[in-house]
């Protein structure tokens, strides 16, 4: 046969099974379709948003939580839950508000010096370089105790809460401006700023709104109090902010409702506050100029009040810091353009989404063109002199996100249960998408920045109704995934969040966040610095000061140093616990019976939990993570004997006893072991190994674990010199245990190269 014909014959060959196979993929998924009554438009959304298995998301979605206090973290296209980030409310699987560390940061956020393990969390946002999310922190305000958070990107972790000196309710919180100088902070319902009762009466005089700018030091990653202002307001209702960029940077823009300053009684027979905080045709967009009262604050023109700078209303009109201008009533958002030069509001009792120029704006203000004052003294800049357009985008508009497209945004209509796509450049309407049920906020990617990408919106819609299996009267919320990089929008998915009400969200570039993966040995990840409790192998210790115990303790697979600690009834006991892992994701946790206690320690993390042993008693601790094999024997016991107790020497009786032929059996399937060790060693070292971070910190982990195989072969072997083959016997047994510990971490090593292509060493 030539060669030629032997080539025709294999290319025939070739086609005839690539068309079979590729015919019977098309019959399989043609039943698939049947059986489960879907479409071929089904399919393409699937094919949308399939992530393949060990495949990343191209962006990260940070939602607040709603009243679980959290923040979820979604994958975009996956749409998969990520991770829960604990803020506001203890959360035992992190650990949050049970290890000593999490309860300071806790505590910034005490109320009237009580502890609020309650927050409802409302408005996530980036920290911003240059107007462009820069990855490094996420803020989060909660709107029932009005408090800020600040999480740290480096490892996914609440660092900060600060809570508001002046307000008593917080939903215009958080924005952040260009480069994170501010974050601003709005409060929602007029309060007094004092503390004492003041009544309802004296509403008009003394209950007031404002609007906080918190000072931001990205190096340290906090929010420093004396360093910030905050706006006194009307008893307006704020609602939503937005920093303004380019030409606007310097200027801030809030809404309000209830600019009637209207006072409901319903049960002494007055109207209810939503009959009267919805008579007028308009509320008040407020105009915040924080560049300049930054500047005045350093020089010492404002009092400071609780620890902060607090500007008047008179200061504010004075210093010509603050205007007001009309804005659709009862608003719930204001959108500042990628650009900076305009800022789209829209109201829920409106079917309009208005458009208002920057340039129109900053003229009224520099001619002093206004129409009047508030009764507060406030300039207000007529609708007229401020307005470009109006475009009509649907019943109950809320929340307006940009496309990467120039002029193209998105607007959610909550009554109409819509998404609105339209261009505020020309006032058209470009589509419209139905949307399950009574939408409020809608994201798109990195949609807040001055570059957003378009690709994908998600809807954050207030009720599920029908959309999933039935799980009781509350249902769970919905986050719809659309596609919008084509000219008309496509619902691609329906994502159920069984958390809180998901207030709002921020959508990030994956590329763009780096967290770690473990921390530096000994690390106090709250204050990101190294812990004083940090422990080492070989150092773990038990001190006593008086009624004081401190355990200076470590973990490690397979066990918790030390194992046994016996205290007295009253001692203050203190475990500080550190992680001595190396390898990715080993996390250990530490729970103990009675006491409340439950820690999650991440590689290299150092956690404290601080108790009381106030009954004397028998209370069993071990490992909360499934770690390894020998998991379940991860364990430990705290003795607390009662006050006066006369120990009573005792030797441990062994359960099991073990002979010369069991040692020797042990021993050589410890050298069995080891030489398959050496071949995973072999096969790893000859390999570019260095090149992979991850394989670098297994065969880190592998060699420490080698080592403490070593010195349990060491006193296995003394132990045999004398005959004493129960020990020599379980130092055997224990120096097996670290040679599986360095198999398993070698494997993982091996399969990793495997996968990612490493290549021969020459």
């Amino acid at each position: 046969m030539n060669f030629n014909l032997k080539k025709t014959l294999v290319l025939t060959l070739v086609l005839t099974l690539g068309f079979a196979t590729q015919a019977f993929g098309q019959a399989a998924l043609q039943k698939v379709m049947q059986e489960r009554g879907l479409t071929e438009k089904d399919i393409l959304a699937a094919a949308k948003t399939y992530t393949p298995t060990g495949g990343r998301d191209e962006y990260v979605v940070f939602s607040s939580g709603g009243q679980s206090g959290q923040v979820i973290v979604y994958g975009i296209p996956s749409m998969r839950i990520l991770k829960y980030i604990a803020v506001f409310t203890p959360e035992p699987w992190q650990g949050y508000g049970f290890d000593d560390e999490s309860k300071e940061v806790l505590k910034g956020g005490r109320i009237l010096g009580k502890d609020i393990t309650y927050g409802d969390s409302h408005h996530p946002a980036f920290s911003e370089t240059d107007g462009e999310y820069d990855g490094r922190y996420i803020f989060i305000n909660d709107k029932a105790n009005p408090r800020l958070a600040v999480i740290d990107l480096h490892d996914f972790e609440t660092k900060q809460i600060v809570a508001n000196p002046f307000f008593k309710s917080d939903h215009g919180g958080a924005f952040v401006t260009p480069n994170t100088e501010y974050v601003m902070e709005a409060s929602q319902y007029a309060a007094p700023y004092s503390t004492d009762y003041v009544p309802i009466e004296d509403f008009n005089d003394k209950y007031r709104g404002g609007l906080t700018y918190w000072k931001f030091d990205a190096e340290k990653g906090r929010l420093v109090n004396d360093e910030s202002f905050t706006f006194e307001l009307p008893p307006y209702s704020q609602d939503l902010s937005d920093a303004g960029k380019g030409p606007s940077y310097g200027w801030g823009f809030t809404n309000s409702f209830c600019t009637e300053r209207y006072v409901g009684g319903i049960e002494s027979g007055r109207p209810p506050f939503e009959a009267g905080c919805s008579s007028k045709d308009t509320d008040f967009m407020h105009v915040t100029n924080w560049k300049k009262a930054a500047e005045l604050a350093a020089k010492g023109k404002f009092k400071k009040v609780n620890g902060q700078y607090l500007i008047t209303m008179k200061q504010a009109v004075k210093y010509k810091l603050l205007y007001l201008i009309p804005e659709p009533k009862s608003p719930h958002g204001v959108d500042v353009t990628p650009d900076g030069k305009h800022i789209i509001v829209a109201g829920k009792l409106d079917s309009h989404a208005w458009v208002y120029s920057w340039a129109k704006i900053e003229r009224a203000i520099k001619k002093k063109k206004f129409e009047g004052k508030d009764p507060y003294g406030i300039p207000i800049i007529a609708l007229e002199t401020a307005l470009e357009r109006s475009v009509n985008v649907g019943l109950g508009p809320l929340h307006t996100q940009f496309d990467s497209e120039d002029g193209v945004v998105y607007t959610s209509i909550y009554v109409d249960s819509r998404i609105t796509k339209w261009n505020y450049k020309t006032g058209k309407v470009l589509d419209m998408i139905p949307i399950h049920y009574n939408v409020g906020h809608l994201m798109t990617m990195e949609g807040d920045s001055k570059s957003p990408d378009g690709k994908y919106l998600v809807a954050l819609n207030k009720l599920s109704i029908d959309r999933f299996n039935p799980v009781g009267p509350l249902h769970p919320q919905n986050h719809q995934l659309i596609d919008i990089s084509g000219s008309k929008m496509q619902l691609l998915y329906d994502m159920p969040i069984p958390l809180g009400e998901p207030h709002y969200a921020a959508a990030i570039k994956a590329d763009k966040l780096q967290p770690a993966v473990r921390y530096k040995s000994g690390w106090n990840s709250r204050t990101d610095s190294r812990s004083p409790y940090r422990t080492r192998a070989g150092r773990e210790r038990i001190e006593r000061k008086g009624n004081k115990v401190d355990i200076y303790g470590t973990l490690i697979r397979s066990h918790i140093n030390p194992e046994i600690i016996t205290v007295t009834e009253g001692d203050v006991v203190s475990f500080h616990l550190t992680n001595l892992e190396r390898a990715q994701d080993e996390v250990h946790g530490f729970a103990m019976y009675g006491h409340n206690v439950q820690l999650s320690v991440e590689p290299g993390k150092t956690a404290s939990a601080t108790f009381t042993a106030d009954k004397a008693g028998v209370y069993p601790y071990y490992c909360t993570e499934f770690c390894s094999a020998l998991h379940l024997e991860m364990q430990g016991y705290l003795l607390v004997k009662p006050k006066g107790y006369k120990d009573i020497k005792k030797k441990i009786v062994e359960g099991h006893k073990y002979t010369k032929s069991d040692y020797e059996t042990q021993v050589a399937t410890n050298i069995a072991t080891q030489e398959i060790i050496n071949q995973v060693v072999g096969y790893i070292t000859e390999r570019n190994y260095t090149d992979f971070a991850i394989v670098v910190a297994l065969v880190e982990d592998a060699t420490d674990q080698l080592g403490f195989a070593d010195e349990a072969k060491k006193k296995s072997e003394a132990a045999a010199l004398k005959g004493d083959y129960q020990n020599a016997m379980l130092w055997a047994n224990q120096w097996w245990q670290y040679q599986v510990k360095t198999a398993d971490l070698g494997l993982r090593a091996k399969t990793h190269l495997d996968e990612n292509g490493a290549k021969k060493v020459k």
